[in-house]
């Protein structure tokens, strides 16, 4: 009788936690800290997309971009008008860490939000635009070398931050010991510096992959090096390597979401089960495969221990190039 009454309450408990996660999560969205077209905007649009297809979530989720100060905006926006809502999840990278690990939040921490889940790694790109005569890296560092004013490089981060670290570490693996000479420009998001590089403003664009590929496929712009160990599989093999060229540069991207910090318990877990039982789909698979994500399985406690490191990275490669001090 007494293991009867116990399992009656765990199965109420049980069903009384899933009710409470899908009411939690009626309406959910997803928070992209930029303009359309970069890689927080289809960190969205992509994981939404198929949590709905999978079932995971029975809506379909609304995606608000809140464009500004390098994801600072809508970070302060959760942290101070939003902190308790379980229905928000926000993409975040590792231009989040980077911005948080440099102070670049005002009276902002990481320990603020709750960290979810990670969707994969994106590894960082520099290209230029198709119709340019720079065909490899050394020819633009070299270029950059010679004359640091005749080159702007776009990214979508702000200055300091991620895109611009690529950049920075790429030339610093070159030989250009003033790595603060390049010139970077700092764009709300990916979609929007490729823009700029299309109509002549800049003469390079650094990014991610996935916010590349789209351009790459259109015939706009040419990839004349991935910061990735190795070429990537499948589509992506023809983009030549930093390192294959002689610049040992790599820039993983790793992409997943943050949620408010007030976020209940029940809420936080049944989103980090939702997203993990995306990331184990072969659908998502496949997604990963076309837009050039590798693998990070990350989750939960784990996935929050693996952002507070790269915080600390972030900290220290910031104040070997300068960034701060």
């Amino acid at each position: 009788m007494k293991f009867t009454v116990t399992r009656g309450l765990f199965a109420a408990a049980a069903l009384s936690l899933s009710a409470f996660a899908a009411r939690a999560q009626e309406n959910p969205e997803c928070i992209a800290p930029a303009n359309p077209g970069g890689g927080w905007d289809f960190t969205c649009r992509q994981v939404g997309k198929s949590l709905q297809d999978l079932g995971l979530i029975d809506k379909t989720m609304q995606v608000v971009n809140l464009a500004g100060g390098g994801g600072g905006v809508a970070f302060a926006e959760v942290v101070n008008k939003r902190a308790d809502d379980n229905s928000l999840i926000v993409a975040a990278s590792s231009a989040t860490a980077t911005r948080l690990a440099q102070g670049a939040y005002p009276g902002n921490s990481m320990d603020q939000v709750r960290w979810l889940a990670a969707i994969g790694a994106d590894y960082g790109v520099i290209a230029v635009s198709a119709d340019s005569g720079i065909e490899t890296l050394p020819q633009l560092l070299d270029t950059i070398k010679a004359d640091p004013t005749s080159v702007s490089v776009a990214g979508g981060s702000a200055v300091g931050g991620w895109d611009h670290l690529k950049v920075l570490i790429a030339a610093s693996a070159y030989g250009i010991e003033d790595v603060r000479s390049v010139k970077y420009i700092a764009f709300d998001g990916g979609g929007e510096a490729v823009t700029q590089l299309l109509a002549g403003s800049v003469q390079a664009f650094t990014g991610d992959i996935s916010e590349a590929k789209g351009f790459v496929d259109s015939g706009d712009i040419k990839v004349i090096a991935v910061l990735s160990p190795e070429r990537l599989p499948g589509e992506f093999a023809d983009f030549p390597t930093a390192k294959e060229q002689g610049v040992d540069a790599i820039g993983a991207n790793w992409r997943g979401f943050y949620a408010p910090g007030g976020m209940s318990d029940e809420a936080y877990d049944a989103w980090v089960s939702k997203i993990g039982n995306l990331y184990a789909s072969d659908a998502w698979k496949e997604v990963m495969a076309a837009n050039g994500l590798a693998p990070l399985d990350l989750q939960g406690a784990a996935f929050q221990e693996f952002v507070s490191g790269s915080v600390a990275q972030i900290q220290t490669i910031s104040k070997d190039i300068g960034i701060i001090k």
